[in-house]
């Protein structure tokens, strides 16, 4: 359990001085302070968004998405949205498979779909050697490198508003030595090496978008990691996150190892993401699998008793995860197990769109114990005071609403006039 004094970062008091119309305070009024939003990022990977924001499935098939999308809004507000070039064998069929027909429209969709209802999206990955466009091996090292550079150049133009963040490279320990099959990003990063690769890929993402977030991105928590991104800092490489993987496939962490990874990696002194996180609710995967692809089985279900360790794992990682005060995000991989990769039961609800335990944990940290809603009454100055978790918030008073952020370096003391629908920033 996190206490709140643990949070303190997490926290910000603000005190707001209401007037009426002609200036004179608002006086024993009754006023509610809603949280609207974290600015913490609760996320999933949610590909869905796709087809039902496309409609591009049978009636009875979008009604049954729409359902999920409905559970994923009341808890998160952050998404990741699929933007592997090629295809991902039996998991998504690629964002350009075919050279010239990229999926532009069919994304920016479900972009401007989770935009709208205020969930902060992010694009993965720009680069990465799996899944990777296959007719990239028809072409010289310099044609992938052009190849490649307009990628990033057409995405990151292309979404720019609607997609701020991305997972710029992803897996690049591992990159130039991948052997499982031949493909065109390992080409060309066995020629320019891990460190030249990332500051080529960033420095294009960053001159089509400057104001975006760029991730670098791997599931090696190993010292290679560390070295990797040491050796990028030093390359002047502006990474704005570190973007660090936790599939627990073959069993949770630990506090011990959640702890020991965030105390190497926050010595950066960067904001920290678990971008792709997974805890299962049902059998473990054996401990002598290297490639979590690797495993293929017909039927993976969500028992009772998994469930139920799947909850308990869930609070305690968030809670520690929400407690550091580096990180920033945490996205579990999976929304559901319906269409989860490997077929494995990540999801917070079943394949049939019923909850998990783990849902409802999370949904009581995020909308319950880290979440600000307080009714107070102004004082004969007109003034309310309160402490309250960052993010966006709605100020009621009789038949008024007014919008307002908290922020931790944000204005302490605002004047607002009911007269007005100013929103404050």
């Amino acid at each position: 359990m996190v206490h709140k004094n643990e949070l303190a970062h997490r926290l910000a008091q603000k005190t707001i001085k209401l007037l009426d119309a002609s200036g004179n305070p608002v006086k024993g009024k009754e006023v509610l302070l809603r949280q609207t939003n974290h600015k913490f990022l609760f996320g999933c990977g949610i590909f869905d968004t796709i087809e039902v924001a496309n409609k591009s499935v049978p009636a009875d098939r979008l009604a049954f998405l729409e359902d999920k999308m409905d559970k994923f809004l009341d808890v998160f507000n952050f998404a990741t949205l699929p933007f592997y070039w090629g295809v991902f064998p039996d998991y998504w069929e690629g964002f350009e498979p075919e050279k010239g027909k990229p999926r532009t429209k069919e994304l920016k969709a479900a972009a401007e779909w989770l935009k709208k209802r205020n969930v902060e999206v992010k694009g993965h990955p720009l680069v990465w050697h799996t899944a990777t466009a296959p007719w990239l091996l028809d072409m010289s090292k310099e044609e992938i490198l052009k190849a490649q550079f307009a990628r990033i150049e057409r995405e990151v133009s292309d979404f720019k508003g609607l997609i701020d963040m991305w997972d710029v490279i992803n897996e690049v320990v591992i990159m130039p030595i991948y052997d499982k099959y031949d493909n065109g990003i390992t080409r060309i990063c066995k020629e320019l090496g891990r460190v030249g690769m990332i500051k080529e890929m960033f420095a294009k993402t960053r001159e089509f978008n400057p104001g975006a977030t760029l991730l670098l991105n791997d599931f090696n928590t190993s010292i290679n990691y560390e070295i990797l991104i040491e050796g990028c800092l030093h390359a002047g490489v502006k990474i704005d996150a570190i973007g660090i993987q936790s599939h627990q496939h073959q069993g949770y962490w630990g506090r011990e190892k959640l702890e020991e990874v965030l105390d190497r990696f926050s010595h950066f002194g960067l904001p920290i993401h678990f971008t792709e996180n997974s805890l299962l609710s049902g059998h473990l995967m054996p401990p002598e699998i290297n490639d979590l692809n690797d495993y293929q089985i017909p039927d993976w279900p969500s028992t009772p008793e998994d469930e139920e360790r799947q909850a308990r794992e869930v609070e305690e990682m968030y809670s520690i995860l929400f407690k550091h005060p580096q990180v920033e995000a945490i996205s579990s991989w999976q929304f559901s197990d319906d269409g989860a990769w490997i077929g494995a039961p990540s999801g917070f609800i079943r394949k049939d769109n019923s909850l998990k335990p783990s849902y409802k944990v999370l949904q009581k940290l995020i909308k319950g114990d880290w979440n600000t809603n307080v009714t107070c009454k102004t004082d004969d100055n007109g003034i309310v005071s309160f402490e309250g978790f960052l993010g966006d918030y709605d100020l009621v008073c009789e038949d008024k609403n007014v919008s307002f952020k908290l922020e931790k370096d944000g204005e302490t003391i605002q004047i607002v006039n009911l007269a007005k629908t100013d929103v404050l920033v």
